[in-house]
């Protein structure tokens, strides 16, 4: 790849001057005419001054929400996250969206919190440049150690017309978790069941060292409906066996069932999956790969693609959370966006929840002064809604607190856009629907939701955090909805209630040191 990497460095030295000011603290926006950033609660930065949401966007430094460096003149964004723990370290690969990288190439960050990570400048996996190369563009795979044999599986998609299949299995081999290199000719092809050679991805490995076999998963469809296939590898490679359909959509209406994983929690299997253009849900089981109950959602459609991880005592769900092509539309639908990672947890009836990452919610440790830490707002029906200031919108911050409500109407946070009400940004709690909703233009717009079955009259605790325009808001126990809000940062935050009683107590808000 010496051609890409000589034009990029050329253009590296033109953007010298570019990089220098971003670095320097945004002098070159000041010299242009846009008043410097101030410095708020607990050294936090406010960008108010940054008058538009594109603005804002690009003086954001992501940290929790990973985010890549600029290339050359273009952001990249996280697709497809493939994690894999080893020592003490995450390894986040991911299909980099724009930038340097090549047709969806494989770069990688490390953490070991989830709250700062390690860029690695380099692909670990590229996309060949070949004419006509059956990888030609990379997809979802996934990482498996056997001895001291890393091997990554993933798809490889062509847009060429003379190849029979769209997309097949591949796999790169190598001696340590950050260097592989292709091994030519092993591929997966669909079986002739399936009746189609276009829809064959996402390979997801499991290494059994008491059977010496790898369990390879592989979303596709048959007769226009998603499925989940199973294979069985020998631990060198050289046999492979097809076991057939471990999963079919029993929703309906999806076309793949993407990034599937499957993990057990104490004594319950879990098949996770982000059904195509709609959210993450998963399915139980007593035994591995099935049968499986009903699937159930885990959160809106703004956290894809997520993939689980555990390093022995945590699990966690690692996807991303969408975007919108530009800050300032009404739409949050385009593919790749900031890395995002949520706790997994399980209650007694083996139902499956997210939660913040316990390091993420202690780095934020700096508390600001708020003027009210309990605030009641009574809205009857049919009367304008309710309001009361309480937060302001840092560019990365904390909010708790605790509800009660005794009516069906909304109640949540509304986040100033425009200094305009009906431009207003909320983050919705609508009893009536049992749902947690993020909605534009004063709740006229609904983005993205996901289910809230709540009882009037009982206390729940709720967790917000929110890092650049990337947020998440956890009703506790209960409930998790990623978001996306777009400028907002300086602002005021409010609380607000529609045809309900509701009380607020113990708020509190937290930046980070």
């Amino acid at each position: 790849m010496k051609n890409r990497a000589f034009a990029k460095y050329l253009i590296l030295c033109l953007m010298l001057g570019v990089l220098l000011c971003r670095s320097e603290g945004m002098e070159c926006m000041a010299e242009a005419g846009t008043e410097e950033a101030v410095s708020e609660a607990g050294g936090d930065t406010d960008f108010s001054k940054l008058q538009t949401p594109g603005e804002q966007e690009e003086a954001y430094e992501y940290r929790t929400f990973f985010l890549p460096e600029l290339d050359w003149f273009s952001q990249p964004y996280v697709g497809d996250p493939m994690p894999y723990y080893e020592d003490g370290v995450y390894y986040i690969y991911y299909l980099k969206e724009a930038g340097d990288s090549f047709k969806h190439s494989v770069y990688l960050a490390t953490t070991t919190d989830f709250v700062t990570y390690t860029e690695y400048d380099d692909p670990v996996l590229e996309a060949s440049e070949e004419e006509g190369a059956q990888d030609g563009w990379i997809g979802t795979g996934s990482v498996v150690k056997v001895g001291d044999t890393y091997y990554f599986f993933y798809t490889g998609h062509t847009d060429s017309a003379s190849l029979e299949y769209k997309e097949k299995i591949m796999v790169a081999v190598g001696s340590s978790p950050d260097s592989f290199e292709k091994r030519e000719g092993w591929e997966i092809t669909p079986p002739d069941e399936l009746g189609q050679k276009n829809d064959f991805r996402d390979p997801q490995a499991y290494y059994d060292e008491e059977t010496g076999n790898i369990t390879l998963t592989v979303t596709a469809a048959q007769d226009g409906t998603a499925r989940i296939l199973k294979y069985t590898l020998g631990a060198d490679l050289e046999t492979s066996a097809y076991d057939g359909i471990i999963f079919t959509d029993p929703v309906g209406g999806f076309w793949n069932l993407e990034c599937s994983d499957t993990f057990r929690i104490g004594d319950t299997w879990y098949l996770t999956y982000s059904a195509q253009d709609d959210t993450l849900w998963y399915a139980a089981s007593d035994t591995p790969y099935g049968p499986y109950g009903d699937p159930v959602r885990l959160d809106g459609k703004l956290f894809y693609a997520a993939k689980h991880v555990e390093d022995g005592e945590n699990a966690y769900m690692v996807g991303w959370a969408r975007r919108s092509e530009s800050p300032s539309s009404l739409q949050v639908s385009a593919w790749a966006g900031n890395l995002a990672v949520q706790k997994l947890l399980q209650k007694e009836d083996g139902t499956l929840y997210l939660a913040p990452v316990d390091a993420i919610a202690e780095s934020y440790s700096v508390s600001c002064g708020l003027p009210e830490e309990d605030v009641q707002l009574s809205a009857e029906e049919g009367a304008p809604a309710s309001y009361a200031d309480a937060f302001t919108c840092y560019e990365s911050f904390l909010l708790s607190g605790e509800f009660q409500y005794t009516g069906d109407g909304s109640f949540g946070l509304s986040f100033d856009y425009s200094g305009e009400e009906e431009t207003s940004k909320r983050i919705s709690v609508s009893p009536a629907e049992g749902k947690l909703q993020l909605l534009f233009n004063n709740g006229e717009t609904l983005i993205t939701e996901t289910a809230a079955e709540l009882t009037p009259g009982e206390t729940y605790t709720f967790t917000y955090i929110q890092e650049g325009s990337v947020g998440i808001f956890y009703i506790d126990g209960t409930a998790a909805l990623t978001v996306r809000i777009y400028g907002a940062s300086g602002k005021n935050i409010r609380l607000f209630a529609e045809n309900n009683e509701v009380q607020f107590s113990s708020l509190q808000q937290y930046t980070r040191s």
